[in-house]
């Protein structure tokens, strides 16, 4: 614990200013040289220092996919289709039954739902088979060089150096995705301090080798998340072309019987007697054209494992495949997909000269630019969805032409 403390005080001050880019001229060997100094003044040993850093190169590769930011947005359905394939549901289903007691043991020790670890590990690792080989000490070190997100890299390394003198690890087993994530559920260093789980009691947190210590260790951040045993996450819902989408606040929970009198129905059978006093968010994915989704807790807790809408719409979709049940009725608008990035920036600088504020335009529809878009959508008697497909932009670059001819 004193060690722990002694880490935490030290990352602290060491990361007080704000991220720098990388400066000009500075080599790897400058940043190795220089972080292994503030390194070793947190009190980490020189020789965990040298078993990490001595010899070390950078990844040009490591570099070029955090640079790249991708134009192309991937739909919704496209991104459905490949989390929840008939071959990601048939595998799921086999190592649930492969692993059946030691996973329901997990699940009833944590208070989580079985399916929901299986789902997760499926997109994690594809269930263990592909999780990542690269070198996490050597992607976090050349993404700490580079200089984007200098903070955080050099946090996670620091929280290496306690993996290693904790004998949480070793160094050779520090392997895992380019971006710093390890083993079969995909685990920051930070995060693995604080949330992985020696499931056999083995001495060990072994989520690269051990499906046990991964899943337990999933399920503990899920627990610790806030996660509901026995709740849902999602229920697919048909929404009427009459729905007041003006009046709709994505943020808003209602009960589940308030948005049935609001017109919702199920996309598949009956109201469950169970969900009915059940506070639950709309989502809309893909506007009010395509499925929708009354979100409950759960779901936001498998934010909490990736902050993307999509991410937990296909785990909690392919959880419920897993389980036996059907797939989602409602048909998506893919002629109208979401638009690029580059559109997307072109969108925001639109809407701010028509007056809503989507705030600095970056190519990332985040809450601000939906908020805009909506206001846009009421003022033009269109859908207020926030949706920013293909034919908004049409919509919103031809507003703004013709308010200046």
């Amino acid at each position: 614990m004193i060690r722990r403390l002694l880490v935490l005080a030290a990352t602290a001050s060491l990361f007080a200013s704000p991220a720098l880019a990388q400066p000009d001229g500075e080599s790897f060997a400058d940043w190795r040289a220089d972080f292994r100094t503030r390194l070793i003044a947190t009190g980490v040993e020189d020789a965990t220092a040298a078993d990490m850093l001595d010899g070390l190169e950078p990844e040009m590769r490591i570099i070029d996919r955090d640079r790249s930011q991708p134009e192309f947005v991937r739909p919704i359905w496209s991104y459905l289709d490949i989390a929840a394939s008939d071959l990601r549901i048939a595998n799921g289903r086999d190592a649930y039954a492969e692993n059946r007691a030691a996973v329901d043991a997990i699940a009833t020790h944590f208070g989580v739902r079985p399916e929901i670890l299986i789902a997760i590990w499926g997109l994690e690792s594809s269930y263990g088979a592909i999780p990542g080989n690269n070198d996490i000490v050597q992607a976090l070190a050349t993404l700490a060089w580079e200089g984007r997100r200098r903070n955080w890299a050099e946090a996670q390394l620091i929280a290496v150096a306690e993996m290693l003198e904790s004998g949480y690890a070793t160094r050779a087993q520090l392997t895992g995705s380019w971006a710093g994530a390890m083993g079969q559920m995909q685990f920051i260093p930070t995060t693995y301090l604080e949330r992985a789980h020696d499931w056999d009691g083995d001495g060990t947190r072994n989520i690269w080798t051990d499906p046990n210590d991964a899943l337990a260790s999933a399920a503990n951040l899920l627990a610790l998340a806030g996660w509901r045993d026995g709740a849902p996450s999602i229920l697919e819902v048909s929404v009427p072309a009459d729905f007041d989408f003006a009046a709709w606040d994505p943020g808003q929970s209602r009960l589940v019987s308030q948005w049935g009198l609001l017109g919702l129905t199920p996309a598949a059978g009956e109201w469950e007697a169970d969900h009915l006093m059940r506070a639950a968010r709309l989502e809309l994915p893909a506007g009010g054209q395509g499925p929708g989704f009354l979100t409950f807790p759960n779901f936001r807790v498998i934010k909490q494992y990736n902050n993307s809408t999509s991410y937990a719409i296909g785990v909690a979709h392919l959880a419920d495949r897993i389980a036996g049940e059907a797939a989602l009725v409602g048909s998506w608008p893919e002629g109208n997909p979401p638009i690029n990035r580059s559109q997307t920036r072109d969108v925001q600088a639109a809407l701010n000269a028509l007056g809503f504020d989507s705030g600095t335009p970056d190519g990332l529809a985040g809450p601000n630019t939906r908020a805009a878009l909506r206001a846009f959508q009421r003022a033009n008697g269109l859908i207020a969805d926030g949706y920013l497909g293909r034919t908004m932009f049409d919509a919103v670059i031809a507003a703004q032409g013709a308010q200046t001819d």
